[in-house]
């Protein structure tokens, strides 16, 4: 008797074959096989939005085989992912095979191993067609805007633009944030910090200004702050008040698709593209010694908090053989999960939780261990007990004797009673800060006095978006879904409306010509609350709750007439975008040539064009000079489009680094210092070996972390 199961990758289904065995043909569909034609709208708005389905161009010989193979079959299984667009592929599939909807076999792996695929296999569920018609809906919702709107925008400002329901909403979240930053005043402020030594102690500690007897003060200026290092000179500082206290932390709950991208982005400087092609590499199956091959996490897409208790047992089983039971809650930890999530899915955890990353280590890339490590650690970290730490608080009069007013400081402090969970795992916070112990005073101490350090600060901007704070944000405002965030990144970035500089994500004069544009003729296209709405009423038709046909008409029909209004307001309107002068000449008009935006990135053009249409590759200039020969050190772009740097002098010299070169030149050699992604400074040339840690103002790494 022959079984065939059709999974959507070859790893998948070369996982999944070893675990069935005889009888079982193990196929995969290579994503999905059909789906809308591409060069047209296919989507018949007059005909409630009947999609025009075909096979996915190349891979006929596929269905074909699939086809041949389903025939001579006694059973066929659909064992695509677990989610709408598993859902969506399933129901092509049965429809170009023949199978009959009703009866075909749906079968689903939360995590790929001998236990669960059995268990899988063993009880089939029907295809779900709520789940097919909200994948058919997001499809076509998005076919419907992409077609309708991108023509309307490439005809008013470029040839070639696309226009899309989600990745605009992005745009225009990034384009805000830099309006925010252009518009942003820097404001003046002060700190005095005083350093002083306990009694029976030679640690030196320091406590900041925070006020006098009228109460709390801010230094706004130099004058004012003179004014009070007047008033301190040669003051007496004495312990006022010791508050003692007890703070426990928590850990933080197992991944979601969301926060794994934000930490990988954080922690290992990954993009969210991918992280998901190396969870997907994790979740599809390892050949690992000992254990053969086995999916290491479960599904990697979802927006759940939810654990089996069986992964919870065995994972505390491990705890109790690695740290002992103190490192146990006296109760189980349960996460509550936030807002709209669909729980269909656990979190994303190992699916061996004693499988520890080092004995995994020999079977992974460096990439897939470094991911596995923080999934594993995470997961297990959020059964942990809380991390204790005692803290202190210190607040310090300074006065002088013979006056009436005084000033007071104040310092504050920690010391870890019991590591609990950070044994294991380390919230960002505490990769930056170490512990502060206090030296031990009580009230009525006298201080001794070393110096008073005034500071002037000024007020810093928003950051810029990362992907790791962009994803938080759409998370938070409900736009897109775990499965989208990575597409919608890579996709305002490749189509230029926004690029990337080291990590941060900063829009182009495409990205504010296109979103203004869309503010003010499509306003809730680019709404983040209207295009939030529209998530939850996909979510909806997921659940059966709302039928999307009618859900298409209510959006479509005020869409169609904001469009029609908007070319009729904008006719014969073009809107010019701003281009860079450089200074490159054409050398074949003489003019100075500006910086575009195509397709492929940046250019030069001639701005003459159409009567000169010379145009040529635009190099980024920077500072550094060649380690090697001495020449002018240029930005470049790699196939993938990642920035490199490399000697303007190529192909006779063939120095090339992805470290950024700075104004800096070698204390040891003279030669330019170049940074690296690590934030580490150092020398490329060869023999010289010069390195130092790249320092920053406390200000601006406060800034930098909290935008992570």
């Amino acid at each position: 008797m022959s079984k065939l199961v059709i999974v959507e990758s070859p790893t998948k289904a070369n996982t999944i074959k070893k675990y069935l065995g005889k009888g079982y043909e193990v196929k995969a569909s290579m994503g999905h096989v059909r789906d809308l034609y591409a060069a047209k709208l296919s989507v018949d708005v007059n005909n409630d939005f009947a999609p025009k389905y075909v096979i996915v161009k190349g891979k006929e010989k596929l269905v074909k085989e699939l086809s041949d193979l389903a025939k001579k079959s006694d059973e066929v299984y659909l064992a695509t992912d677990p989610d709408r667009e598993g859902e969506a592929i399933s129901w092509h599939l049965a429809t170009l095979l023949d199978l009959d909807i009703d009866k075909t076999k749906r079968v689903k792996f939360n995590e790929i191993n001998k236990r669960s695929v059995e268990a899988g296999i063993a009880k089939p569920e029907k295809i779900d067609m709520d789940l097919v018609n909200a994948q058919q809906a997001r499809r076509i919702l998005d076919r419907l805007v992409g077609y309708r709107l991108s023509p309307f925008i490439s005809q008013k400002i470029r040839r070639g633009l696309s226009a899309g329901r989600v990745q605009s909403v992005a745009v225009r979240l990034i384009v805000d944030r830099e309006e925010e930053i252009n518009a942003f005043v820097p404001e003046e402020y002060w700190s005095i910090t005083a350093k002083l030594t306990a009694p029976h102690s030679r640690k030196v500690f320091k406590a900041a200004f925070t006020g006098d007897e009228t109460g709390k003060v801010k230094l706004e200026n130099k004058e004012q702050t003179d004014s009070y290092l007047s008033r301190l000179e040669g003051a007496s500082y004495t312990v006022d008040k010791v508050k003692k206290g007890t703070r426990k932390k928590q850990p933080m709950p197992p991944f979601t698709t969301s926060t794994l991208q934000q930490d990988a982005s954080h922690r290992l400087g990954f993009t969210s593209q991918r992280t998901m092609k190396i969870a997907q590499e994790l979740y599809e199956g390892i050949d690992v010694p000992g254990y053969g091959s086995i999916g290491l996490i479960t599904y990697m897409r979802t927006d759940s908090l939810r654990i089996s208790e069986e992964s919870r047992d065995a994972g505390v089983e491990f705890i109790k053989s690695a740290y002992g039971d103190k490192y146990l809650p006296e109760k189980p930890r349960y996460f509550k999960t936030k807002g709209r999530t669909q729980d269909g899915h656990e979190a994303i955890r190992p699916t061996v939780p004693s499988l520890t990353p080092e004995q995994a280590k020999g079977a992974l890339t460096t990439e897939q261990y470094n991911l596995y490590s923080l999934i594993w650690k995470r997961f297990i970290a959020s059964l942990m007990e809380c991390c204790v730490q005692d803290t202190v608080k210190v607040e310090i009069k300074a006065e002088k004797e013979g006056t009436d007013g005084y000033c007071m400081f104040s310092s504050s402090g920690y010391s870890v009673r019991f590591d609990g969970f950070t044994a294991l795992y380390q919230t960002a916070d505490e990769d930056e800060d170490s512990e502060t112990n206090m030296p031990e005073m009580k009230s009525g101490d006298a201080l001794k006095f070393r110096e008073l350090l005034p500071e002037q600060h000024f007020t810093q901007p928003p950051a810029r978006y990362t992907e790791a704070s962009l994803i938080k944000m759409l998370e938070e405002t409900g736009v897109g879904r775990p499965s989208t965030y990575a597409t919608i990144i890579s996709t305002i970035t490749h189509r230029s409306y926004v690029v990337r500089e080291r990590k941060q994500l900063k829009p182009t004069e495409l990205g504010f010509a296109t979103t203004k544009l869309l503010k003010e003729q499509f306003p809730k296209i680019v709404n983040t609350k209207f295009t939030a709405g529209m998530e939850t009423s996909l979510d909806e038709v997921e659940a059966g709750n709302l039928d999307y046909i009618a859900m298409l008409h209510e959006f479509y029909d005020e869409f169609e007439a904001t469009l029609s209004k908007a070319k009729e307001s904008m006719a014969g309107v073009k809107i010019q975008l701003e281009e860079d002068i450089t200074d490159e000449i054409c050398e074949k008009c003489g003019k100075n040539m500006v910086i575009k935006i195509g397709r492929f990135g940046k250019f030069l053009a001639c701005p003459g064009y159409p009567d000169c249409k010379n145009a040529k590759p635009y190099i980024e200039r920077t500072q550094g000079k060649c380690p090697v020969c001495g020449g002018e050190v240029i930005g470049k772009k790699s196939k993938k489009g990642n920035t490199f740097f490399g000697c303007g002098n190529y192909p006779s010299c063939n120095f090339m680094t992805w470290d950024t070169p700075t104004a800096e030149e070698c204390p040891e050699c003279g030669k330019t210092l170049f940074k690296s992604r690590r934030s580490v400074i150092k020398c490329l040339n060869e023999g010289c070996g010069y390195e130092r840690k790249a320092t920053r103002s406390k200000k601006n790494a406060e800034s930098a972390n909290d935008d992570e």
